[in-house]
């Protein structure tokens, strides 16, 4: 069995035992082909949580700093993580990305850059739309809510994926990209933490 695997069950096991972690949505998630998976963000949990309950191994960027820890540095490649400096264009970090989903493999973006504090979502940035007008990925929104405590519950779920096409025909500007993501993230987000918008 593989890092990947081993290390998957284990935060399953714990998610699903401790913190009650729930999965909507997993059927929107394409079984093959190159997937842009952009969450929310909410604690450092939330790479973990979006990884454990897909068939599918993701791979995502990690702030440059993590990969310099010992026992942190040596594992997270092996975790399908990849470094990016963050507050710079990191052309390599790019490079990766899109090569990532031009082989067809799933790549996670928490397109607000940090955690929010107050649990609302951010603004986006640019990166999470160069991606997905630069791919053929299909741009599923994620959204995650809840707490991290024991026994509490945190809830994740994975929309259906989002009409790409047009706006790569029209070659809208990543920054209007991101902006169409951060919608439908924010749509999500109020649909099922608020369930009787789904009734209006």
């Amino acid at each position: 069995m593989s890092v990947y695997a081993v290390g998957k069950t284990i935060c399953k096991i714990f998610l699903s035992s401790i913190i009650r972690a729930e999965a909507i949505g997993q059927e929107n998630i394409p079984k093959e082909g190159p997937v842009l998976l952009c969450s929310n963000h909410i604690s450092n949990y939330d790479p973990p949580l979006v990884g454990s309950f897909m068939k599918r191994k993701i791979h995502f960027m990690a702030k440059e700093e993590l990969f310099s820890k010992k026992i942190l540095g040596s594992l997270l490649p092996s975790l399908g993580a990849f470094p990016v400096k963050r507050g710079a264009g990191d052309r390599q970090a790019l490079r990766k990305g899109l090569g990532l989903l031009e082989e067809g493999k799933v790549l996670c973006l928490f397109p607000e850059g940090t955690r929010s504090k107050t649990g609302e979502v951010g603004k986006g940035l640019s990166g999470s739309g160069f991606f997905a007008l630069r791919s053929e990925a299909a741009v599923v929104p994620v959204a995650i809510f809840g707490e991290y405590k024991p026994f509490r519950k945190v809830t994740v779920v994975y929309g259906k994926p989002i009409n790409f096409q047009e706006l790569r025909n029209e070659k809208v500007s990543a920054a209007h990209a991101t902006e169409v993501i951060m919608e439908n993230i924010r749509a999500l987000l109020a649909d099922h933490r608020n369930p009787d918008n789904k009734k209006k």
